[in-house]
Parts: C-alpha cells; sequence; structure tokens
C-alpha cells in the first residue's frame, strides 16, 4: 500500500515538473525526462513492466547529474539555492536541476529493484 501511494506522489510530481517547465530555456529536454518518468510510474502503477524504460531513466539521470556537476562543484552555496525561487543564477539554477534529476534516479532505481524477479 505505501509503495502504491508512493508511486503515486512520484508520479503526481515527474507530471507537474513536467507542466511548469513551460518557461524554461531548455523545456523540451526536461518536459521529455520528466514524462518519461512520469510514464515509468504509470505503468508500475498498471503493473505493466518495462524495465529497460527505468534502467534508461536512471542511467540518463546519473550522466546528466555528473556533466551537470562538473561545471557546479564549490560555485553555489546550499543557502543561495533556497533562499529564492527565482533564477538567481545559472549555478543554483543547475543544483536545482540536479534535484529533479536524482529524484529520477532515486524513483528509478526503486522501481528496477521492484520489478526484479522473486
Amino acid at each position: 500500500m505505501l509503495f502504491k501511494f508512493l508511486n503515486l506522489a512520484f508520479f503526481s510530481a515527474f507530471a507537474l515538473s513536467a507542466v511548469v517547465q513551460y518557461n524554461d530555456p531548455d523545456a523540451l529536454m526536461w518536459v521529455a525526462v520528466y514524462l518519461a518518468a512520469a510514464l515509468m510510474c504509470l505503468l508500475q502503477y498498471r503493473n505493466i513492466r518495462l524495465p529497460w524504460l527505468c534502467s534508461a531513466l536512471f542511467v540518463i539521470a546519473l550522466v546528466w547529474i555528473a556533466t551537470l556537476l562538473t561545471g557546479i562543484v564549490g560555485s553555489v552555496s546550499i543557502e543561495e539555492v533556497f533562499k529564492s525561487i527565482s533564477m538567481q543564477s545559472e549555478a543554483v539554477e543547475q543544483v536545482r536541476e540536479i534535484g529533479g534529476l536524482a529524484l529520477v534516479a532515486l524513483w528509478a532505481g526503486v522501481l528496477i529493484h521492484h520489478q526484479r524477479p522473486n
């Protein structure tokens, strides 16, 4: 029961994240990732197993995080990230993007584990 609730919560978060990308300069990439993550949750909810989708999102999110990290390590503080919802700097925006990607990777990893044969 808890797993289904969490899966629906992640579905909602990913779908909402896709919707709010409308003003992002690189919105298409983000909408694609968040919609794919929402689809991953929806398929899990309907008991449709597509482990390749979970694995692909897991790898894509981790690789994307690694590429973003190379440009921001040491250039932003945690206070800057949470000070304002508006974009303070490119580094702050990238830290927030890493947070979204980390959630995609986290839930994809959980679903990979959950879908393994017993």
